[in-house]
């Protein structure tokens, strides 16, 4: 790995951090935002799905732009997109402009779902992909925990019911120092193969592995045999997803994406909501604003403690994903989520303090759970099983996809959490991540260990059972 390398690397993962933080800091800004706007359920949801709802907007609209505009382009412009409303964001004045700065923040990020995610696969070696990938994406966790003691500690050192202002306002400044950097990156040398520019893949290649003693001393570019270089521009249709040759592949990348982001975003936006309700803190009823505050700091502590298992989960995937492989992994994460929601629901028929460690211990294990299996790996394996040509357009589909399931829980669970209770709909919930699983399975591809331009000389159905098998000789 050179300098180049890491840079990239180091660069993609603050992105994923900025998306824990912001989502996951909103789950202890909700009550604030809640009691200074004088927010009914309704409109609480919309603020908990805003950003969601940005996520899958920037996913599909600006993330398959870097099939067109280029990976450092689309890696540049959605930082820049993000401080923008960042900023304005601080400062809303009513709910309404609350919600749209909510949103276009998740635009921004949304469009890093596959731009970062694309940015590294194509500049690191194949043995690596799956642990730095998945480490980059392990920085989500980081953020969330992060964005948790943020909110806590400004609510310590702040407690006011404007508080939330500051909590958004002290992501700026890092924010703004990594949009400044990425501007010094290498372009994707695959893509610029893929679009027939063979002499400037050539040139950013040589800048990627640029070190000290110089090596390799010459830099030189062939054709692969899925003949990606002369694809060019008819290469990079939306149709092609869905064609003979991607269909599998969208269905893999979409479908279990979408059922994980019922149960990832909703557990985690109101963990601390539905923690104070555990510890007797009526949060979403009270009007005083000393009680709210209080109410939260005990569950941002909570909080705080059932989300170092997210750090775990993806610690546990870095380490498995290129040895156990993408596949047995994500099934496993999905049947360990149902258990843990289903362990979480058990806690409404005892009394304390059995049930609040059955509400921890389920909510911790779904997390370990959820980060070791499906959050993490539908990530990946969304920039791994699509061409070239298309597969900023694929895995953005895919986060889009993936998204739709995030807004719909995360405006739908105050909502149905008041009128089903926690128990019904932690079952539901149990069900989807059981779904999950079984289409994973009966779409599988693995690519674990598999060079990303050898895995698309065939059809993925072609390739199926060989993929699996070179992924487990190079792991």
């Amino acid at each position: 790995m050179t300098a180049m390398q890491w840079r990239i690397w180091w660069l993609a993962a603050f992105g994923k951090f900025f998306e824990g933080m912001v989502v996951f800091m909103t789950g202890v800004a909700l009550p604030l935002i809640s009691a200074e706007f004088g927010l009914g359920a309704t409109e609480h949801g919309v603020i908990g799905a805003a950003s969601l709802a940005g996520i899958l907007v920037g996913a599909l609209a600006l993330g398959g732009l870097s099939d067109t505009f280029g990976r450092k382009f689309m890696f540049v412009v959605e930082m820049v997109i993000f401080m923008i409303f960042l900023v304005l964001l601080s400062v809303s004045p009513t709910y309404l402009w609350l919600a749209v700065f909510l949103f276009g923040v998740g635009v921004a990020l949304g469009c890093d779902y596959p731009t970062a995610h694309l940015i590294i696969s194509e500049s690191i070696p194949s043995a690596n992909r799956g642990r730095l990938v998945l480490a980059a994406f392990g920085f989500q966790a980081l953020g969330a925990l992060a964005g948790t003691a943020v909110g806590y500690v400004v609510l310590v050192n702040d407690p006011s019911v404007t508080a939330w202002r500051l909590m958004y306002a002290a992501v700026i400044l890092p924010a703004a120092l990594v949009t400044v950097a990425r501007f010094y990156v290498t372009e994707s040398a695959p893509w610029l193969f893929a679009r027939g520019r063979a002499s400037d893949a050539a040139r950013e290649t040589a800048r990627l592995l640029h070190r000290h003693p110089t090596y390799p001393h010459h830099v030189a570019l062939k054709p692969c045999p899925t003949g990606e270089g002369a694809q060019g521009r008819a290469g990079s249709r939306w149709r092609d997803l869905f064609g003979k040759r991607n269909r599998r592949a969208t269905i893999l990348a979409s479908v279990p994406w979408f059922m994980q982001d019922l149960s990832t975003y909703g557990i985690g936006l109101f963990t601390p909501t539905i923690l104070a309700a555990a510890f007797g803190h009526g949060a979403a009823v009270s009007h005083d604003v000393t009680d709210i505050v209080a109410g939260q700091v005990l569950a941002a502590e909570g909080a705080a403690l059932i989300d170092t298992l997210l750090i775990a989960g993806v610690v546990a995937a870095v380490m498995l994903a290129d040895r156990v492989g993408r596949i047995p992994l994500q099934i496993l994460g999905f049947v360990g989520c149902a258990a843990g929601l289903m362990l979480a629901a058990l806690s409404s028929y005892y009394a304390d303090p059995t049930r609040t460690l059955l509400i921890f211990a389920g909510f911790m294990l779904f997390n370990f759970m959820t980060n070791m299996g499906p959050n993490a790996q539908t990530y990946l394996l969304a920039g791994e099983v699509f061409p070239t040509a298309v597969r900023g357009k694929g895995a953005g589909f895919a986060a889009a996809v993936g998204k739709i399931g995030a807004v719909l829980t995360a405006f739908l669970f105050p909502i149905l959490l008041a009128d089903l209770g926690t128990t019904a709909l932690l079952i539901g919930l149990a069900g989807t991540a059981l779904i999950g699983a079984t289409v994973t399975w009966m779409f599988r591809v693995e690519t674990t260990g598999v060079d990303l331009e050898r895995m698309h000389q065939h059809d993925l159905d072609t390739v199926l059972d060989s993929a699996a098998g070179e992924g487990r000789e190079a792991a």
